[in-house]
């Protein structure tokens, strides 16, 4: 099971990364992982960011049926 320090790691080594890929890379579940995450957040050592959907290459973003299910949430160190 990955720890508090696994997960700043793997964000230290890596930079932005979305929690399903924490959660790989140290084979732990996802909502471990997020509460992880969370918990790192609430001590102000980590942040979320969410992409701009207006960023969107194709411009299909803003009428897209999916609504924002296509925008990633990434984590990353402060």
């Amino acid at each position: 099971m990955a720890s508090l320090i696994d997960i700043r790691n793997a964000l230290a080594l890596q930079g932005r990364l979305e929690a399903s890929q924490i959660s790989q890379q140290l084979a732990t579940p996802l909502p471990m992982v997020t509460a992880m995450l969370g918990r790192l957040e609430a001590m102000g050592k980590a942040m979320r960011i969410s992409e701009d959907p207006s960023s969107c290459l194709t411009g299909s973003c803003k009428s897209c049926p999916e609504g924002k299910k296509c925008v990633r949430e990434l984590w990353a160190l402060r």
